[in-house]
């Protein structure tokens, strides 16, 4: 039996998001909690202490949602680093919209990742998928269709992704690689820029099939760990070993 994906979905505030007053983590909590690949389904904010991403909270997460979009600064560098040390040894990470700019996105990918370009514009947004036979897009069509969304657009500074899964295209002309993934570590990494706090976005079946699919992709397999001193030689003691 397939082990159940424990899911926390962090989001910087805690309501009163434009058109989310309930805040977007509850909005997106509340179309995971019955996916039946999940687990335990828990959201945290950056008011809690330790911005709801304790030690004992992240070891119990499979996979960290992070939606942020205005107080990237305000989050602790000792939890960034926390975060990152968890995707290295195999937590799964989604990035959300504004996450683009986060701290724990900039630090695992190591460009300035805020950097691209943007309008507050209500344009229409089609999320072209570029990999049809990849888990991320099962189920899904050519594109979805945002009625709309603000307008990313190219360039935007990361690295080349290990793989591309969308590109999205804007009625202003704008183009921008809005879902890419990278692993880093053990750990999977997929950002998706749809999502902004001012469009329901999230109320969208295809953007939840989107999620409920990336947060199966980036799970943990479950695989044992190596103990530390296991090896408490070092590599050069093993080879003269080896050729006496």
């Amino acid at each position: 039996m397939q082990k159940k994906i424990n899911v926390t979905v962090w989001n910087e505030e805690d309501g009163n998001q434009a058109a989310y007053p309930e805040g977007i983590h509850v909005a997106i909590g509340a179309f995971l909690k019955n996916d039946e690949q999940i687990g335990t389904l828990r959201t945290a904010t950056l008011n809690q202490p330790e911005h709801g991403l304790s030690q004992v909270i992240l070891d119990d997460t499979d996979v960290l949602l992070w939606w942020g979009h205005s107080y990237h600064e305000a989050v602790d560098d000792t939890i960034v680093e926390r975060v990152r040390q968890r995707v290295l040894l195999g937590m799964g990470l989604l990035v959300l919209h504004s996450g683009h700019a986060s701290k724990i996105f900039q630090k695992l990918l190591g460009t300035n990742t805020g950097q691209l370009r943007w309008r507050e514009s209500g344009d229409l947004e089609r999320v072209w998928f570029i990999e049809h036979n990849h888990p991320i897009t099962a189920g899904l069509g050519e594109y979805i269709e945002v009625p709309q969304s603000e307008t990313y657009g190219e360039f935007f500074n990361i690295p080349i992704p290990d793989e591309l899964i969308s590109i999205s295209w804007y009625s202003g002309g704008e183009v921008f690689r809005s879902g890419c993934t990278f692993k880093r570590g053990s750990g999977k990494i997929f950002y998706f820029s749809p999502g902004h706090e001012s469009f329901r976005i999230y109320d969208m079946p295809d953007i939840q099939r989107v999620l409920k699919n990336a947060i199966g992709w980036p799970a943990p397999v479950g695989y044992p760990a190596v103990a530390a001193d296991e090896h408490p030689k070092s590599a050069e003691d093993i080879y003269k070993e080896s050729h006496q």
